[in-house]
């Protein structure tokens, strides 16, 4: 939630969630910061405890190659993932010093099932191509950058700190 949204909008997505039978948890970290999101962490936590059917897209023990393949075919519809030359000498190197034993997470863009951000939506008859292969070994699993991805999304160029000023009287300027 963020300040401007009203309570009639907050209720409509609360309704139409639980509607469809999808749990709810108002999030209000824009405003509160980590405290606006104890409701949703909650949740999450409660969710994590209950049986579920996970499982991934492709098995756990499998090379990475084809864990990348498993994840464009089964989750994008893709016909199949291709690795660049350099992202392939990569894999090499994580499967010699035992990294390929980890889950897979995949960097690509949010507008399109396939790694072009120009081909919106669900498109059909492509590949996901891999361009680089890194290890996460704090968090636990590969990262495979796809297409033209930052890891940081969202970052403009210039900080909006950039921007911000405090004046001799203590107002605070080009915060929004």
């Amino acid at each position: 939630a963020f300040p401007t949204d009203t309570a009639a909008e907050l209720k409509l997505v609360e309704d139409k969630c639980r509607e469809l039978g999808v749990n709810v948890a108002l999030s209000e970290v824009w405003a509160k910061g980590g405290e606006g999101g104890l409701a949703l962490a909650e949740e999450v936590v409660r969710l994590c405890g209950e049986p579920n059917e996970f499982r991934f897209a492709y098995d756990a023990g499998a090379p990475i190659e084809e864990k990348l393949n498993g994840i464009a075919r089964k989750v994008y519809h893709a016909d199949g993932a291709a690795l660049t030359p350099a992202a392939r000498k990569q894999m090499k190197e994580l499967e010699e010093l035992g990294f390929d034993k980890l889950p897979i997470c995949m960097a690509k863009t949010q507008y399109s099932f396939s790694d072009d951000a120009g081909k919106l939506g669900a498109p059909s008859g492509f590949t996901i191509t891999v361009r680089n292969l890194k290890v996460s070994a704090g968090a636990g699993f590969l990262v495979a950058l796809t297409g033209d991805i930052m890891t940081m999304p969202g970052l403009p160029k210039t900080p909006a700190a950039e921007k911000i000023d405090v004046d001799e009287n203590g107002r605070i300027t080009g915060l929004f």
